[in-house]
């Protein structure tokens, strides 16, 4: 099933944050319908850096091409600002397609972004943002999904966000990502605007500005898609800080061997049997 079919549902697909092909694959064995990734999950894994626009667009593509060799599930990809202006929104579509991604995820900030739950963003205009959005459906050879998100809300306030959103509606969007909404009412709002109009994405960052709510709240409120893009940064971080803090500690990884695979069950998630049989069978001495 294509994504766009999966967002005809009424159930809401929830797409959890990956960032190599390991949380990809385990994520896909967990059985969720669609993966996101982050181009702050990027910078965390890949660079050790924060979300301020230090992945580039050729890290993201690498990265999304090494996810799409480990899951057939279709992958939202974050493509920033588009990583210039509508010329190069185009060649982003175009490279995030080829990747294999299913859906682009496009900003209205100004480069370097930011994350869209830290303070002091700054806006391109709408005008600007719509042209970017017309580029890319323009450009694009598949039935990619073009995701506008609008970072309005702590610029210029949720007036703001909702006429920004409706512009990129018109433009060409998909799919409407309204970012960091600051409570429930503004949640609903949203939802209440543009409910039926286009499928709605929200966002839920731990720690963020938006109040952390479940799938089914969301889902009844009207939104369509629900992406917890950091969570597993966040987990393997404190789980890498405990762990290495321990083996510093007690010099052996005995005391962690209970929050830990050991080699044959890290084998057996990686589906290394299937693959050394599967060589047997093609390099004749099954």
């Amino acid at each position: 099933m294509t994504l766009r079919a999966r967002l005809g549902q009424p159930q809401i697909l929830i797409a959890p944050g990956v960032y190599d092909g390991l949380t990809a694959a385990i994520a896909t064995d967990a059985g969720f319908e669609a993966l996101y990734l982050s181009g702050a999950a990027v910078a965390y894994t890949r660079l050790g850096r924060p979300d301020i626009g230090l992945s580039t667009a050729s890290e993201m593509a690498d990265t999304m091409a090494l996810i799409a060799d480990r899951t057939d599930l279709p992958v939202i990809m974050d493509a920033d600002t588009g990583f210039g202006n509508a010329l190069n929104a185009r060649r982003t579509i175009l490279t995030y397609e080829r990747a294999g991604a299913a859906a682009v995820q496009i900003e209205d900030q100004t480069y370097p972004k930011r994350c869209g739950h830290l303070s002091d963003k700054s806006l391109i205009s709408a005008v600007e943002m719509a042209g970017k959005i017309a580029a890319m459906a323009d450009a694009r050879r598949q039935d990619t999904l073009i995701i506008a998100r609008t970072d309005a809300i702590a610029v210029e306030g949720i007036d703001a966000a909702i006429d920004r959103a409706g512009r990129y509606i018109d433009a060409g969007a998909d799919v409407l990502f309204i970012e960091a909404p600051r409570n429930q009412a503004e949640l609903g709002r949203i939802a209440s605007t543009f409910k039926g109009k286009v499928p709605l994405l929200a966002n839920m960052v731990e720690g963020g500005a938006t109040p952390i709510s479940s799938a089914t709240t969301l889902q009844d409120l009207g939104f369509d898609i629900v992406i917890f893009p950091g969570g597993i940064v966040r987990s393997l971080a404190r789980t890498a800080h405990d762990y290495y803090h321990s083996l510093k500690q007690a010099g052996s990884n005995t005391p962690f061997a209970d929050r830990m695979y050991d080699f044959d069950g890290l084998n057996a998630v990686l589906g290394t049997p299937d693959m050394l049989a599967m060589g047997k069978r093609f390099d004749g001495t099954s």
